[in-house]
């Protein structure tokens, strides 16, 4: 660019925000018609580098907003606010089948926004930037606070708004993953619910014994949620996401201890065997492993699993006894559960039991199994280990298929 040519600005605003907030990047006082390509870099907590990049053309003033202007190459096309982070995708050369999770939710994700001369799709590193703005996108409001759950022999963390309260409540489970996943909670925490993050495939008291939790873990988890000083007794609700979904549904219509206010699945299935418990769903998975197959490039695609849809009620959780709003988000393209199925199956025993008033179906075409709070990177396909589904399965890590997944919870 012309040397006598004004400076050319970057800015991002909010530079600090949390990770559902959407931002503004506005470039100024570039040649009018120029093309620019701007960039986004972020290093993980594991130390792989993430990277989206868009190509844009100046207006007659010489400037550029993101949240207005189209993208006409790079990572993403259109008008896309927030396409430099749900874009981001590892750098080339990078481990393959990558997953962006954060672990530790008690700092922030740092972005580097960064402007470049030209159209670039790659060597970002070789060139140097006209001008760079860095952000932070933080799962944890100011205020909100973290406080490790262990009494009764669990293993999670209880994440609480900023305030005396008493605020509503939710048991927040993942899938079968394990490990204590706590940005979810920590980002409703920040948005006024008091969020308890529950292990209960790798807890403490599994690693110790070698065996897997009850139904009573799960009741015992919401009982020390519904006596906190802070949280309102009798406005709890459970999130399920995967697996999760399977004690959600048990536990929202069989359990005699929780109550709840209201019901999320993401992803998942009321199919299981209704008079077992964690280690009974990882028998059935066992048992139908012959039903898993793999795609064109290897990638193992768990849906079949638990297909076709039993008849048996003995093998799906009756749903047409729920007294609590059930909300369902399903993606019609999942690979890893028949989430779509289940959620159409479920449909119909609640409108045969007269009780469909109380569902709320969301579910999005070309969409997998992975939906994450807004803005999330999507992840086609990734390493998966499970946990505590046998020998068979741990001996294996192999990425899931997954079509892209971004929604907003």
């Amino acid at each position: 660019m012309d040397n006598k040519h004004p400076t050319v600005k970057l800015s991002v605003h909010p530079s600090r925000a949390l990770m559902d907030e959407a931002f503004v990047i506005l470039v100024q006082n570039v040649p009018p018609g120029s093309q620019v390509t701007l960039h986004a870099l972020h290093r993980c907590e594991d130390g792989h580098r993430w990277e989206a990049c868009a190509h844009y053309v100046a207006d007659s003033s010489g400037n550029i907003n993101a949240a207005d202007d189209c993208s006409v190459g790079g990572s993403y096309f259109g008008v896309e606010p927030m396409g430099l982070l749900w874009s981001l995708k590892p750098v080339p050369g990078s481990k393959p089948g990558l997953r962006m999770r954060k672990k530790n939710v008690q700092t922030p994700m740092v972005v580097t926004i960064s402007v470049f001369k030209g159209h670039h799709t790659e060597a970002f590193m070789d060139q140097v930037p006209l001008a760079s703005w860095v952000v932070e996108r933080w799962y944890m409001a100011p205020g909100v606070r973290r406080i490790p759950i262990t009494e009764q022999q669990l293993t999670g963390t209880l994440f609480l708004p900023p305030g005396p309260g008493p605020f509503p409540g939710l048991l927040d489970l993942w899938g079968g993953g394990g490990q204590l996943m706590e940005y979810r909670s920590a980002l409703l925490a920040s948005h006024g619910i008091a969020s308890l993050a529950l292990d209960y495939l790798t807890s403490k008291i599994t690693t110790e014994t070698g065996k897997m939790v009850d139904n009573q873990y799960f009741e015992t988890a919401y009982r020390v949620l519904q006596q906190h000083p802070q949280v309102l007794g009798s406005r709890i609700a459970m999130l399920g996401l995967s697996l999760g979904t399977v004690f959600t549904l048990k536990m929202a219509v069989y359990s005699p201890v929780v109550k709840l206010r209201c019901a999320v699945c993401i992803s998942g299935s009321h199919i299981q065997p209704v008079s077992g418990g964690p280690q009974q769903m990882m028998d059935l998975f066992s048992r139908n492993f012959e039903k898993i197959s793999f795609s064109e490039q290897d990638e193992v695609i768990w849906r079949g699993l638990l297909l076709p849809i039993p008849s048996d009620p003995s093998l799906k959780v009756d749903v047409g006894r729920l007294q609590c709003p059930l909300l369902l988000v399903v993606g019609e393209d999942d690979q890893n559960w028949c989430s779509h199925e289940s959620a159409t199956d479920m449909k119909q025993m609640m409108e045969r039991a007269g009780n469909d008033q109380l569902l709320t179906l969301l579910s999005y075409p070309e969409t997998g199994h992975l939906i994450e709070p807004p803005y999330t990177p999507h992840t086609p396909s990734s390493m998966f280990r499970g946990a505590g589904v046998g020998q068979k399965s741990e001996s294996r890590s192999e990425p899931l298929v997954c079509s892209l997944v971004q929604s907003e919870l």
